[in-house]
């Protein structure tokens, strides 16, 4: 596995972290992977160290490159800095897919709570779209405390907004469900394909609600929230096509 760090800005708290699978003569029905671009949660205050390495770990075990951004957060920062940063990163994952092995048609951005916010944002204003959207327990609505102020980005939902898969739990007190059925109102409107999973127990960032993800807490890992990771890799399955194996 190749791991790179590659700064965003000037500053190396901004970056983009690189996970890239190896080739072999052993995977010779693979020539290139698709990518997931994973975008940390952290009420963009910080990017949650739970939300960011032990999801890439996850899909790179399930045959995808993976990607995690660390992108500006903080009071002093804006919206505005955050999404050119998610942009940026972007980007660099088309512009750099034959080198990196990545297949350019086949990039999902993964976000969790602020980040599923960012990654949201990226699937509907951005110029360059990802090929799917996977929201993880995701601010939508302005209105809520944050960092610093943000769009609606229901509001953004437009005939190029990729597929979407979104998941969340009843429980979630801190980000209410109802961030995540006004996105699927708005993509159900603009005919876009989504499949959401609403899970009634689990509070909010519970990541991969496994005691590795847990820093020691019981209330961080539930079983059953838990089943969201395999339920996304059988969606991309499905949205992107399998591997190989004739």
């Amino acid at each position: 596995m190749r791991i790179e760090k590659m700064d965003i800005r000037k500053t190396s708290e901004v970056s983009l972290t690189t996970y890239l699978l190896d080739n072999s003569t052993q995977f010779a029905n693979i020539t290139d992977r698709p990518a997931v671009l994973i975008l940390p949660g952290g009420g963009y205050y910080h990017t949650s160290d739970r939300e960011a390495e032990p999801i890439a770990m996850a899909y790179l075990a399930e045959g995808f490159h993976a990607f995690v951004l660390r992108y500006s957060v903080g009071e002093a920062s804006s919206f505005e800095t955050a999404f050119n940063d998610g942009e940026k990163a972007l980007k660099w994952l088309k512009d750099y897919a034959a080198q990196w092995g990545v297949n350019k048609d086949k990039i999902a951005v993964a976000g969790f709570s602020a980040g599923g916010h960012l990654a949201a944002a990226l699937g509907t204003m951005g110029t360059i779209r990802p090929n799917a959207l996977i929201l993880g327990y995701p601010c939508i609505l302005s209105g809520i405390s944050l960092a610093f102020s943000i769009p609606s980005v229901d509001n953004e939902v437009d005939d190029q907004t990729p597929p979407t898969f979104l998941f969340t739990s009843f429980e979630d007190a801190r980000v209410p469900v109802k961030h995540s059925l006004r996105f699927m109102e708005a993509l159900h409107q603009n005919n876009i394909p989504f499949e959401s999973h609403i899970f009634q127990s689990g509070r909010h960032g519970l990541s991969l609600a496994k005691p590795l993800t847990s820093s020691g807490m019981k209330q961080l890992i539930d079983s059953d929230f838990s089943k969201w990771f395999d339920l996304t890799v059988s969606w991309l399955h499905r949205l992107f096509g399998e591997f190989p194996a004739e």
